[in-house]
Formats: structure tokens, sequence, C-alpha cells
């Protein structure tokens, strides 16, 4: 082999390796797919207390009750979380259409997190404070905003890691509520 052939073979090998995952990655439809456990079990036992002052512990009894009058979303959030932020206005949009939103805030002060709503707007029925993270866990939580939706039954359907966007919203989340809605 020539010294021209040694030059461009390394660059030949790279762009294979390459393009063979990029192919790869381009096959994957849902690059935020986690394995969770908990799909299709029922919503994990929790007593947590209150953000909002004058509301009762929230438990999985209450979240089981609230879903039989129809499907929910149960919203895993921190107001020092930026990719919260940013799904913040499609939460809002979901919360006029009538989707019912649990919060589960993590890890947060709670100062914090109603800084956090005033200044966004709250779209949750009921917020449950997750201090010391042990909830989270339960719910298999890798890291905030992670979103669940919950059937009529109280059980998770599906789960959603990372900020919803629109795509997201369009293309999973709204049609699995319906559907969830009508069955």
């Amino acid at each position: 082999m020539n010294i021209r052939t040694w030059t461009i073979l390394p660059l030949l090998v790279f762009l294979g390796i390459a393009g063979w995952y990029g192919f790869g990655l381009m096959l994957n439809d849902d690059d935020r797919a986690l394995p969770s456990q908990l799909i299709d079990r029922p919503v994990p036992d929790l007593a947590l207390p209150p953000l909002r002052e004058g509301d009762e512990i929230v438990k999985a009894a209450d979240i089981v009750a609230l879903a039989k009058r129809g499907p929910l979303l149960v919203n895993v959030f921190a107001s020092w979380c930026l990719p919260c932020r940013a799904e913040h206005p499609l939460l809002m949009e979901l919360q006029q259409q009538g989707v019912k939103l649990i919060g589960i805030n993590q890890r947060d002060k709670p100062e914090d997190a109603k800084t956090f709503l005033k200044a966004l707007g709250d779209p949750y029925t009921w917020i449950a404070t997750d201090r010391d993270g042990r909830a989270s866990i339960e719910w298999g939580v890798y890291g905030v905003p992670e979103t669940f939706v919950i059937d009529r039954t109280g059980r998770i359907r599906h789960r959603h890691v990372g900020p919803m966007d629109r795509a997201v919203l369009d293309k999973t989340i709204l049609p699995l509520l319906r559907s969830l809605a009508a069955s």
C-alpha cells in the first residue's frame, strides 16, 4: 500500500463507524425511552406533604380516586430545573384543556417552588413535596422533569423522561390521554 492509502484509511474507518452509529440513532424513534418496571402497575404508595398551605397530604389513594374521573398526568419537577421551566408552558396548556396534573416537587425548597409557580403559573390540581427524593425513587425517577400518564384504574401507562415538547405532546401524550379517556 502506498502512503495515500494509509492516510485515507483511518478517515474511511471513522466515517464507517460514525455512519453505523448515526443510522442506529435514526432508527430509534424515542431517544428518551428508558425502561420502567412500573408500566401497567398501580401508582406507588405515597403520603407526601402538600406544597400549598391548607391542602391535605397527597396519597396514592387520592391520585387513584382522581384518575377514576379521567386519565391524568403526574409530573415530577423542581424550581431549579431549567428543562422544567422549558416544558411549563405546555403543562399550562394541558391544564387549560382540562387535563388533570399532579405535581411532585422534588428536592426543592417550598418557597422556591412557590415562587417558580407564581411566576410561571400553577397547572397542578395537587402538588406534593418530595424533599428527600424518596418518593421519586419509588416512582423510578432518574431526574427532573419526568411525566407519567395514569389511567382510570390508577395504573401507570406511560413514562416520559425529560421535558415534554410539542412533538411529544402531540404524538404521544395527547393521543394516549384520548385513548385512555375513551376506554
